[in-house]
């Protein structure tokens, strides 16, 4: 075997056997591949795709790079959740102990943002003195205590991906079903549980811009989870509009908290019940109306708001959010209906705040960010608030914010957020 050989034959549209894609990620991960061929590599499966097979092949070699995690200490009715990544999406925060004070373990790993996507990781830590970072003791008596825990991945995990991932963001070979799928699964494997819900997004302000896509990545996914004995259940949602009312790290937080309390977006509550939904209906095996019901009532009653204190009391998480003191209101020019608000514009403006990270070294700012003040349906006036700006050392264009709104005469009716559930 030699790389070369193997990355032609890739870019002449040829099948990958298992030998094939284990010598590229082994050797990869060994150093003995160089960045530019593997560049070339993954730009070759970006152009030519790759059959079930050969993505099963991918996400095993990717899988097997690490250490696995095995959940099953903690009980079969462990859940995790993983979105595809949006703009202004927190429900994590809301879900992890939402779903926990149902009586369902959460053991959730996740990540820091890249690009406009935000990362939980980055959220929780704009909570001061939250510790994102635990030793597998701790970690376990947390989980036996409170049944949740969210932590930072674990670096031994799936080191293929971190350094694939990490190329791919920079040669434009991130948007490749194969590669996003195989990417999300093989870290989800990794991480041990036999019970995932996902939340696929489609729109402009998703990586998959349409439905068909959308649909093709659930599919590919549920088929690797089933090729492991993993049950996947996979929620398509848009992402055409921002999510709830926040973008932005310690603004999202806010968010959460006071949906935990009862004060939230219709589309922020409609995606986070359907996924809690899930996960309590996947975890205690019971159906989903049975589930359905459970998770309003604890939504309802604030227990699902006492396990997020739970949460932030175990971690060591004060009361207290990282948010600019500098803000000030863009007013529509216009008077109208909201039609449409630009999620992907919206999370460009929040990234040149310092929002988010323009590469994997960038120190980001967990104060600023956006917060909607109208949503779409919404009715203006000439002189309203669309949003605050929360700012520190980077201002934005007023324009910029204003094209992001799409307002006319005539009232749009807003439909759901949901698109479908697959599983």
């Amino acid at each position: 075997m030699d790389i070369v050989s193997i990355i032609d034959k890739k870019r002449k549209g040829l099948s990958l056997t298992k030998e094939d894609i284990d010598f590229m990620v082994m050797g990869y991960v060994r150093g003995e591949v160089a960045d530019y061929q593997m560049s070339a590599f993954l730009m070759s499966i970006c152009i030519q795709g790759m059959n079930r097979e050969e993505i099963f092949y991918l996400t095993d070699s990717m899988l097997h790079s690490g250490e696995i995690l095995d959940l099953s200490i903690f009980g079969q009715n462990t859940v995790d959740k993983h979105s595809t990544g949006g703009v202004g999406d927190k429900t994590t925060l809301v879900l992890a102990p939402l779903v926990a004070s149902c009586g369902v373990n959460v053991m959730k790993m996740s990540g820091r943002g890249l690009g406009f996507t935000g990362g939980t990781i980055d959220k929780l830590e704009s909570i001061v003195g939250f510790k994102t970072s635990l030793s597998e003791e701790e970690v376990y008596r947390q989980m036996q205590d409170i049944h949740v825990c969210i932590v930072g991945g674990n670096q031994d995990l799936v080191p293929a991906d971190k350094k694939m991932y990490a190329l791919r963001d920079v040669t434009a070979t991130v948007e490749s079903i194969p590669l996003i799928a195989s990417s999300i699964m093989s870290k989800k494997l990794a991480a041990g549980s036999k019970k995932i819900v996902m939340d696929v997004k489609v729109g402009r302000g998703a990586l998959m811009k349409t439905e068909e896509e959308a649909r093709c990545l659930a599919k590919t996914m549920i088929a690797i989870g089933e090729k492991y004995g993993v049950k996947v259940v996979c929620v398509l949602s848009k992402m055409e509009n921002p999510l709830g009312y926040a973008i932005g790290n310690g603004l999202e937080v806010k968010e959460s908290i006071e949906a935990l309390k009862g004060e939230y977006a219709p589309d922020f509550y409609e995606l986070t019940l359907t996924l809690a939904t899930e996960m309590v209906a996947m975890g205690l095996e019971i159906s989903r109306e049975e589930a359905k019901e459970k998770v309003m009532r604890n939504f309802e009653s604030g227990k699902g708001y006492e396990y997020f204190l739970k949460l932030m009391q175990a971690q060591k998480g004060e009361n207290k959010v990282h948010i600019s003191k500098n803000y000030y209101e863009v007013q529509s020019e216009k008077e109208g209906y909201i039609h449409s608000i630009d999620a992907l514009k919206l999370a460009v403006l929040s990234l040149q705040l310092g929002s988010g990270r323009k590469n994997l070294n960038t120190e980001i700012d967990h104060g600023v960010g956006l917060w909607l003040l109208k949503k779409p349906g919404d009715y203006v006036k000439k002189g309203d608030g669309l949003l605050r700006v929360y700012y520190a050392n980077t201002d934005i264009a007023k324009e910029d914010v204003l094209e992001s709104f799409v307002i006319h005469e005539n009232k749009k009716e807003v439909s759901s957020i949901l698109l479908d559930i697959l599983k």
